[in-house]
């Protein structure tokens, strides 16, 4: 076949399968357009997941009968100062939405501008369009589009189900109410009641609420503030936003948003640094929730990478990362002690079920007139394993009023219960003390080394061949963690030091446990990573065992330095390491609210 031009409408056929995926992309395009005409808000109706119909409605600038001829017309648009691709300040900007769109079906659009009396209106039916009328409008602009994809079959048997693009609009939709809190939304899909998120401002306090109203009163409840700012090749960067705290948090990352300058993004360099932040305070495989917003000079960044502009590229990557993990990391430290609130929630969800775990069934209803009271089976109630100190006064009132509260009984040697002046702390010891020994041996890394405390006489540990070799390999960097070892013949390693933070500690459980780990672990992970997991464990091993009784003076000890210690809300394997329950929470419990 010769060589020879493609028809119009096939050029813009094809343009429109790179820009127009599914009825998704049409909402986001023209939502894009509607915000970049300066909008207070903006009503999205979208029927049988878009195919039918989708109608977005705002009060923006509109459009004059001129703008709206050239509106329809491939690449022409107002928002390029002077063609220049790096200075990027709208959402839209390559003039390729609106005749895509009315290629591959109906499109009308119905303008006025907010100076004129008069509006008017066009129509392109698949690819053919119509002159100029004028037409009753009110300021800002209406965009219909119906029977998306009537003029490309083809394309409808690559699309889901309704409920699926349905849902796919929704999310687009949500992602951008975020970035705009000032913009208020309306989606309606279907029949079921609209969605409605009300126009606030781009404050704080309004932000956090529009991200409240999407991800969740949960998120509202453990969500951290975080703010930065730094400069870049070209301008100043800022970043901004919410991140949950590290014992909130997800099998997957569908609650996890990203946005640079107001737009949308998927970018594995903010990924990466959302992951670097973190660490090791939430469990491998899980991912914390946030919506984290980054300002860029526009020359500092490329959002010209793909027609979905889902994708962009950073002159100064470096720089961007490191803004994105110090804001976060000071914020989680700022967090210092703090949990998830959503333990106590859970726990009392658990109590409010009404039923004993192990409690015998209800006898049956008995005859009013023969019935006697049935007695109660003492011998076969479990004897709860408590220790209720008598608290003394003066202490008490010094420290009910901290953020753990008072020291009140220690239940079944591991569950610290202490009262606070507006509820109730059930602290899980050996977590607890996992965490504070893990960050002093951290500080202890940063700081040149873990102190050591020698030994009298060397402990000999008898391991498997492969393991002793394996830990005389690794003998340098366990040195740094404080732990003094060397080959003691086949199969035996000789420990002459050990950390001093762990004092007396089970060197042969010890060993042999960080013998197993590592030969698990292999050698993947950078150096650091790896020592600060062996550190974990370490710590794991030398803290507070479960099992243990403490004395009052211990848990109050306890309880102070998780006050005083950043991230002691949750233990090195990302589990909380207390729950809190708020007074009027139980009083509910109980019927008295």
């Amino acid at each position: 076949m010769a060589i020879r031009h493609l028809s119009p409408e096939t050029v813009n056929r094809i343009a429109a399968g790179e820009v127009v995926e599914r009825p998704a992309s049409v909402v986001k395009e023209l939502v894009e357009n509607a915000i970049d005409s300066g909008v207070t808000h903006i009503e999205i109706v979208v029927t049988d997941g878009g195919l039918s119909l989708i109608r977005v409605t705002d009060d923006g600038s509109g459009m004059s009968a001129d703008d709206l001829a050239l509106a329809v017309e491939r690449h022409a648009t107002s928002k390029l100062d002077e063609e220049d691709l790096f200075d990027i300040r709208s959402l839209g900007f390559r003039g390729e939405a609106l005749p895509s769109i009315g290629s591959i079906a109906e499109l009308e659009i119905r303008s006025r501008r907010r100076d004129r009396e008069q509006g008017f209106s066009i129509r392109v039916m698949r690819g053919a369009k119509e002159s100029i009328r004028p037409a009753a409008a009110n300021p800002g602009t209406i965009v219909e589009v119906r029977d998306l994809f009537s003029a490309t079959p083809a394309r409808l048997k690559f699309l889901k189900s309704e409920r699926a693009e349905t849902m796919a609009v929704t999310d687009v939709v949500r992602r951008l109410a975020m970035a705009h809190p000032e913009i208020g939304f309306t989606l309606q899909t279907g029949e079921k009641r609209p969605v409605v998120y009300p126009r606030g401002e781009r404050s704080p306090s309004a932000w956090l609420e529009r991200l409240g109203a999407i991800m969740g009163h949960e998120f509202m409840a453990d969500a951290l503030e975080i703010s930065g700012g730094g400069s870049g090749a070209l301008g100043p960067m800022r970043v901004f936003g919410f991140i949950g705290l590290p014992t909130l948090h997800r099998a997957d990352s569908m609650q996890q948003f990203l946005f640079v300058n107001g737009r949308s993004v998927k970018d594995k360099l903010l990924i990466g640094a959302i992951r670097a932040a973190y660490g090791d305070l939430i469990p491998r495989g899980r991912s914390p929730l946030l919506a984290i917003f980054l300002d860029v000079a526009p020359p500092d960044v490329d959002v010209n990478v793909h027609p979905a502009k889902a994708e962009v590229r950073f002159r100064d990557a470096g720089r961007v990362r490191g803004l994105m993990i110090g804001a976060m990391r000071q914020a989680l430290e700022a967090a210092g002690h703090r949990a998830s609130a959503q333990g106590g929630v859970l726990t009392i969800e658990t109590f409010s079920a009404g039923v004993l775990p192990g409690a015998p069934p209800a006898l049956p209803p008995q005859t009013a007139a023969f019935a006697e009271p049935a007695p109660v089976a003492f011998a076969e109630i479990d004897t709860p394993s408590a220790d209720m100190p008598a608290p003394e006064p003066e202490r008490h009132e010094q420290t009910i009023d901290k953020p753990l509260g008072a020291v009140r009984a220690q239940v079944h040697e591991n569950y610290i219960v202490a009262q606070t002046r507006d509820g109730l702390v059930i602290v899980d010891q050996h977590a607890a003390h996992e965490r504070l020994v893990y960050e002093k041996f951290k500080a202890a890394l940063t700081n040149g080394g873990v102190a050591t405390q020698g030994l009298l006489i060397p402990a000999i540990v008898t391991l498997d061949p492969d393991d002793a070799e394996l830990l005389c390999a690794r003998a340098d960097e366990l040195a740094e963690l404080g732990l003094v070892l060397e080959s003691f013949g086949e199969g035996a390693v000789a420990v002459r030091e050990t950390p001093a933070l762990l004092g007396d500690t089970d060197i042969d459980g010890l060993v042999k446990d960080l013998a197993a780990e590592l030969r698990a672990d292999g050698t993947a992970r950078a150096l650091k990573d790896r020592l600060e997991a062996v550190a974990s464990r370490m710590a794991c091993h030398g803290s507070v065992r479960s099992g243990r009784r403490l004395t009052v003076e211990e848990m109050n000890a306890l309880l102070r330095q998780m006050e005083a210690t950043p991230y002691s809300g949750q233990c090195n394997h990302g589990r909380p390491t207390y729950v809190a329950l708020k007074l009027s929470d139980i009083e509910r419990l109980f019927g008295r609210r």
